[in-house]
């Protein structure tokens, strides 16, 4: 497949993770108030643990399983945003660092993200979800579309536990409705 593209928003650039952001990665993700509301991330978090995963990131990638590095230009790397296939539907999924909490970029960010997933594939639906006690994150999900499905649970890797994760669905439609007039 082709190279990965590169997303801009009004105030963010998307783009594929590079070895050198695991520094900031680590210094973001390692708070536990940002963990905590992660399944597959640990708290701590380590510069090794970044490492890591940036290497295992596919050169390879397909709408289904694609990570974009969230950048704010004057801030740098601020967070993800990707898809990922585990069954029969992609899920997003996505995390912003602490500092930039409240001001509405993983909104933008996620908003491109799905549009430009719902242009390059024919599928109708997304996957989503968040721990029961993650409202900004609901707010977010539900603004662009998501409706709630049912409660099931997670394991939460930084909490070390099971926990109640409220299921969420988008269609192509609902995206679309809760997103006109809006810029990507």
């Amino acid at each position: 497949m082709s190279e990965q593209p590169e997303l801009r928003t009004p105030r963010l650039i998307l783009r594929r993770p590079r070895l050198r952001d695991a520094p900031r990665i680590a210094t973001l993700l390692n708070n536990y108030e940002v963990t905590k509301n992660l399944a597959r991330v640990p708290y701590p978090y380590t510069f090794n643990m970044a490492v890591d995963w940036l290497v295992r990131q596919k050169r390879d990638w397909s709408p289904d399983s694609v990570t974009f590095a969230i950048v704010l230009p004057d801030d740098g790397l601020i967070g993800f945003c990707g898809m990922h296939r585990e069954g029969r539907l992609a899920e997003i999924g996505y995390w912003l660092g602490e500092p930039y909490w409240g001001k509405g970029y993983m909104t933008e960010a996620a908003r491109a993200v799905i549009a430009w997933y719902f242009s390059a594939t024919r599928a109708d639906e997304l996957l989503s979800g968040v721990f029961h006690f993650n409202k900004a994150s609901l707010a977010i999900q539900k603004k662009l579309g998501f409706t709630e499905e049912h409660m099931g649970t997670r394991i939460c890797l930084a909490q070390g536990r099971e926990i109640d994760h409220i299921e969420t669905i988008l269609t192509r439609e609902a995206f679309l409705a809760a997103t006109a007039g809006t810029t990507p």
